[in-house]
């Protein structure tokens, strides 16, 4: 485990995938189990998550989230699985308020659980289910910048010991996918795609990289925006200044790119 000072936490994005990734080997899966003792170990999460959605940025209170298995026809083992991790009420509160003195109507609900895009990659991470952990919304019906500025709002948390996450697929069209074949080699319209983001990510090209939808094949990649908006809620949470650092890349199924990122300045 890295005992650096917590002060020191990125923000991450991270593809989620199938909610197989919970119990299946797979290379997302081995990174994950990684992942978390290759940074200081935060004293809470916050995941903004692309299954927990909301007209209004919601923040989950819930001194004791329920595990929500939010998916169906997976195998049964799938919906035993609990992942009982401690909400963090005051913290959901700071967060609130943060996001409201940024000019956002941010809510807090004290019984939401978490879903499958919190707990799936979080258990690969943390299984110990020992650090406290709020859930964020996002809103599909709103811009990229506007989850940004959501991010840049949490940023100061970092120096909190707060790990701050955004859960979603760096590619997300499911009607695309290879479904007989998990190893397929990426679409042509998904490394167009990818690529052209990663770059900009890499780059620090925060406004090149808000334009998303300017990049190749962009609304064939995300013909919905749930998955992609996490993205920008970790990239603004990085800070102002923030450039990425690429954590891992995949893609299974043809066009599932399961890229992860850090960021900071």
């Amino acid at each position: 485990m890295d005992t650096s000072p917590a002060s020191d936490l990125p923000s991450l994005f991270l593809s989620h995938g199938s909610p197989m990734l919970a119990v299946e080997d797979s290379p997302t899966g081995r990174f994950l189990d990684r992942l978390g003792g290759m940074m200081p170990r935060p004293r809470a999460i916050v995941v903004a998550s692309a299954h927990f959605i909301h007209a209004r940025p919601t923040v989950t209170a819930t001194p004791a989230p329920d595990t929500i298995h939010d998916f169906g026809g997976f195998p049964e083992a799938l919906y035993r699985i609990q992942y009982p991790a401690a909400g963090a009420p005051a913290l959901a509160e700071q967060v609130a308020t943060a996001l409201r003195d940024a000019g956002f109507p941010a809510q807090v609900d004290a019984h939401h659980g978490l879903d499958h895009g919190v707990w799936v990659p979080l258990r690969r991470m943390y299984p110990d289910a020992d650090i406290p952990v709020v859930a964020l919304s996002v809103n599909p019906a709103q811009t990229a910048e506007w989850h940004y500025r959501l991010g840049l709002a949490l940023a100061p948390l970092r120096e909190q010991g707060v790990l701050v996450v955004g859960s979603g697929g760096f590619s997300h069209n499911l009607r695309a996918l290879d479904w007989q074949h998990a190893h397929a080699a990426p679409y042509d319209w998904v490394a167009a795609f990818t690529d052209a983001l990663r770059e900009r990510l890499l780059a620090g090209d925060a406004i090149g990289a808000l334009d998303w939808t300017a990049l190749p094949e962009a609304h064939r990649n995300h013909p919905t925006t749930e998955h992609l908006f996490p993205l920008y809620v970790a990239l603004g949470a990085g800070g102002a200044r923030a450039k990425g650092r690429l954590l891992h890349r995949d893609v299974e199924m043809g066009g599932l790119a399961l890229d992860a990122f850090a960021f900071a300045a």
